[in-house]
């Protein structure tokens, strides 16, 4: 695969499933570069997200990364809206690089929490911006803290009603089992949850399922795979 060439020998590019992302060692270091080359990058949420997004969706995600899922829904599917919220303020210009390298432009991206109350919280960028997090206790791995930043924390049930979006996509490290029983999903269609059993166990992950039964989001095992868990309201 070629990848276009910066002035320096560096690439300016790498491509992944037919999209651009410039190239930055902050955010895509070796191992995320193979993944990427080899379209392998998120590669069981991409695929639970392009079987079971539609066009006529609205999507809110949370935990929108690098913007890699964003860009694949809106240029692969061609999806009515996402509404990509990141709590990394670091992540935020890449985002909208990787964006405008795509030609996307129904997308609207958040620096922003969601929480049962409006507030802020303080947020620590590392050297590895991908390392970066709401947490002060890693030391100097990752290039340590070069920056901290406040992030506002917006009520969920108001972006809720704002948005009404129609398919939610989840991957916030842990913090769903938390905020997944605060939100209404009685007008989503689909969910596509990446679970962290690592960081809350059995206990969180009762709480997940509980909270999409409530909704009447079923689990769906056709489009789950592992920790990447896909629930449907008709199926």
């Amino acid at each position: 695969m070629n990848t276009p060439q910066g002035t320096d020998n560096t690439p300016k590019f790498i491509r992944s499933r037919g999209l651009k992302f410039p190239y930055d060692p902050r955010v895509i270091d070796r191992k995320r570069r193979k993944l990427l080359h080899d379209d392998a990058y998120e590669k069981k949420e991409s695929e639970a997200v392009l079987r079971q997004i539609r066009p006529q969706d609205t999507v809110l995600e949370l935990g929108a990364g690098m913007g890699y899922m964003s860009t694949l829904m809106a240029r692969k599917l061609g999806v009515r809206h996402v509404h990509a919220f990141e709590a990394n303020p670091a992540m935020i210009p890449y985002i909208r690089a990787v964006h405008a390298a795509n030609g996307v432009e129904d997308v609207t991206v958040h620096n922003a929490l969601l929480g049962a109350e409006e507030g802020e919280v303080t947020f620590y960028v590392r050297g590895d911006f991908v390392a970066s997090s709401m947490e002060d206790n890693l030391g100097e791995k990752h290039g340590g803290v070069i920056a901290r930043e406040t992030v506002p924390v917006r009520p969920v049930a108001q972006v809720m009603d704002e948005i009404k979006p129609t398919a939610l996509v989840c991957d916030i490290e842990g913090a769903e089992a938390d905020l997944l029983p605060l939100m209404d999903l009685g007008a989503i269609r689909v969910a596509i949850i990446e679970l962290h059993p690592q960081v809350f166990g059995q206990a969180g992950t009762a709480k997940v399922f509980a909270a999409m039964a409530a909704a009447g989001l079923t689990y769906f095992p056709r489009a789950s795979n592992a920790k990447v868990v896909t629930f449907r309201r008709d199926w």
